[in-house]
């Protein structure tokens, strides 16, 4: 895949600004180092690049590494963000492993030769379907990309394509096209409409509901609260993850809407990768054992609403998640068409479409 130059550019730059707050490169502690039983250093800090540190998560994560023998250092950003980093990264990397990223990022950096192979103790509890066939990254979960709407509200959509109706303007909520929701709900879209004879390969019509479905919507900005929009009605439908949607409800003990198209939702498996010049490979491989074992992404799904790949802790969620995916199906999507194409997609929506 071809990269523009435009993106790494601001991608590096950005990366160059985080150094300074960072500090993934050091392991930011003093005392006496000490080796476990694979040789690895115990004292040594593991950078980890991540879409999953909103609502906490990246704090939780800390202290239970801290907890089972793991310093860890946690940088939040988007899917595609990460992806851009690494790459503007890849002559000075800082990053050592990788969690959470879809199957189109990592093929992304499999093809940058950002990421290694590896082989983590867990492997024969998973389905083998998920397992990336080189052996570069790992299932641990899978999430449902959902519309969910306000309780009270008395007209909500069958499907994403009803967005693009003059009745719903400005009275829902998308992320950012740079993070892996927004990307993956928007790339299950316009995929639908597959031309080969159509600009990057997609059909006049498909583009013109892309526009009017990105053009009439609210782009939720940086701490803005999009889930207290919804349910005090400001804008009554939002572009959400799964458990993401879980915990807010919890959280807020509110009940939303779920839309239930008949094609089906995007679901995304999110993975575990290590880094391809990392100095700290057997710490690495120590710790991605740990965060995708089954006690591991148990814990992780009760507390976040996560759905694990794990078998064991599949078996033992909670009836939240169970009723939620009792509600929902797989929409079938074309990867390998999304992956050649989603970042001109992408480009294209946010030169053209964005307001």
């Amino acid at each position: 895949m071809k990269k523009k130059v435009t993106m790494v550019m601001a991608a590096l730059m950005a990366s160059l600004m985080a150094v300074s707050f960072v500090g993934c490169g050091s392991s930011g502690n003093s005392s006496e180092k000490t080796t476990g039983a694979s040789g690895a250093n115990n004292s040594e800090t593991i950078c980890v690049y991540t879409n999953n540190a909103s609502d906490g998560r990246d704090e939780w994560l800390i202290n239970k590494a801290k907890e089972a023998g793991f310093n860890i250092q946690v940088v939040g950003l988007g899917a595609s963000e990460v992806t851009n980093r690494m790459i503007a990264e890849k002559n000075n990397p800082l990053c050592d492993v990788v969690f959470g990223l879809n199957n189109i990022e990592y093929e992304k950096l499999k093809e940058e030769d950002c990421i290694q192979q590896w082989k983590p103790d867990w492997t024969e509890t998973v389905d083998q379907s998920l397992i990336d066939k080189d052996g570069y990254y790992y299932p641990v979960t899978t999430t449902p990309l959902l519309l969910i709407g306000n309780a009270e509200y008395n007209n909500m959509p069958s499907d994403w394509t009803d967005l693009a109706k003059d009745e719903y303007k400005g009275l829902y909520q998308l992320h950012p096209l740079g993070g892996g929701t927004a990307n993956t709900v928007y790339a299950s879209i316009v995929s639908r409409y597959k031309d080969p004879n159509g600009e990057l390969g997609v059909s006049e019509e498909g583009w013109e509901i892309a526009a009017k479905i990105i053009g009439n919507a609210h782009n939720i900005a940086e701490g803005e609260d999009s889930i207290g929009e919804i349910i005090d009605g400001t804008y009554p439908l939002d572009q959400h993850w799964a458990s993401g949607v879980l915990t807010e409800e919890k959280t807020r003990d509110y009940k939303f809407q779920i839309m239930t198209p008949e094609v089906g939702v995007p679901f995304v498996v999110e993975s575990l990768a290590i880094a391809k010049d990392t100095d700290k490979y057997d710490r690495c491989v120590e710790f991605c054992n740990w965060l995708g074992s089954a006690d591991m992404q148990l814990e992780w799904s009760d507390n976040f609403g996560t759905i694990p790949c794990q078998k064991d802790a599949l078996e033992n969620v909670g009836s939240d998640i169970r009723e939620l995916m009792g509600k929902l199906k797989s929409q079938e999507l074309d990867w390998q068409f999304i992956a050649e194409n989603v970042d001109a997609w992408v480009e294209k929506a946010e030169l053209e479409f964005v307001k």
